[in-house]
């Protein structure tokens, strides 16, 4: 089958081929036909090594397809079944699952150190990223992390409910709590910044100001809900128009840098929240002094994965695109085969994407 593989950490292109195998199927096992995957940065930071993920591995995780085969034991799926994939399924026995915190599961990340792909020709082992691998025709993965999708719910925008819209409504929604009436700004405005602020206008935002520095994506911010979009010399004025100086009430860190969390920290009022949702390297060090930590009392609040169970974060998704208030098919601005692959890379690393659709 044709997969689309980093064979080292640091390369900047990945190489079609068609001599990859899938690898792992059997007891507790699904075999899924991928039909639609899309390109989320997280892709792009294990491929650099700012996320770790031992290589060669095969990108991608925000994927759908239809079931092709199941493994002894499974229950509850079956051939033919659409599903959507979920990257950190939840394992319901670890002291997180059991405190409701199933997005802190750390079971679904020791997926992402065994193999599930091989090479036909040596049979060497090939990674899926996060476990998965979406940038393939097919994937094998645990039974949790194959979610049933109802029939209405294309595979496109099911593909991107499995990460980038969960992880930005939910850390509007489920994580900030954002409070009617309030200022907002989202920093980073990409897909799962979009998201942000679909999250943040569900819930009821006053000002939502939209902060990047491309201009096709402060217009589309603007489309989905943002009040105002600015680029990053512009939040200064922003903060002094809106809040007379004080900051916002939530700000939403959505590029994982601590340059940009150093700014989402200073727009945030003194008792106001940030939030962090941007996925960082682990030698980018953030520093804060003591006595403003105490004097601030800012909150400051990570979002794994939009702060809730996905399960539940998947179904809130479908029923509010089905209502018509959020807009998932607008997250879609370009559309790639596989075999273009790496122009999609492209779209995402210059910005001109919110999200690309891989159709496979």
């Amino acid at each position: 089958m044709r997969a689309a593989v980093l064979h080292e950490t640091g390369q900047d292109k990945l190489e079609v081929l068609d001599d990859v195998e899938t690898a792992g199927f059997g007891p507790g096992k699904v075999k899924i036909r991928v039909r639609a995957t899309g390109l989320c940065h997280s892709d792009i930071s294990a491929m650099n090594g700012v996320l770790p993920q031992p290589a060669p591995f095969i990108p991608g995780h925000e994927g759908a397809g239809e079931i092709i085969d199941v493994g002894d034991g499974v229950t509850g799926l079956a051939q033919g079944d659409r599903v959507l994939l979920c990257w950190l399924p939840a394992c319901g026995t670890c002291p997180a699952c059991k405190r409701g915190q199933t997005q802190l599961c750390l079971a679904g990340f020791m997926n992402a150190g065994t193999p599930n792909f091989k090479r036909s020709g040596d049979h060497s082992d090939v990674f899926g990223f996060a476990g998965t691998g979406t940038f393939a025709e097919e994937v094998v993965v645990d039974v949790g992390c194959a979610v049933p999708i109802p029939d209405d719910v294309p595979f496109d925008i099911a593909a991107l409910i499995g990460c980038g819209v969960t992880t930005g409504l939910g850390a509007a929604v489920n994580t900030a709590d954002v409070a009617v009436g309030s200022s907002v700004a989202v920093i980073g405005c990409g897909g799962v910044g979009i998201c942000a602020i679909q999250g943040a206008r569900l819930k009821g935002a006053a000002q939502i100001v939209a902060v990047d520095p491309v201009a096709s994506r402060r217009e589309a911010a603007l489309k989905f809900g943002a009040t105002e979009a600015v680029s990053p010399d512009g939040l200064a004025d922003a903060k002094q128009r809106i809040t007379a100086g004080e900051g916002f009430d939530y700000v939403f860190e959505v590029v994982g840098k601590s340059v940009t969390t150093r700014t989402a920290y200073e727009a945030t009022r003194r008792g106001g929240t940030m939030c962090v949702v941007g996925a960082g390297a682990m030698d980018d060090h953030l520093q804060f002094n003591m006595f403003e930590l105490f004097f601030d009392e800012k909150r400051i609040l990570p979002s794994m994965y939009g702060g809730g169970d996905v399960l539940t974060s998947y179904e809130r998704a479908i029923a509010l695109w089905r209502a018509g208030r959020i807009d998932l098919a607008g997250l879609i601005t370009h559309r790639v085969q596989l075999a273009e692959v790496n122009e999609a890379l492209e779209q995402m690393r210059t910005g001109v994407a919110l999200r690309t659709c891989i159709e496979i």
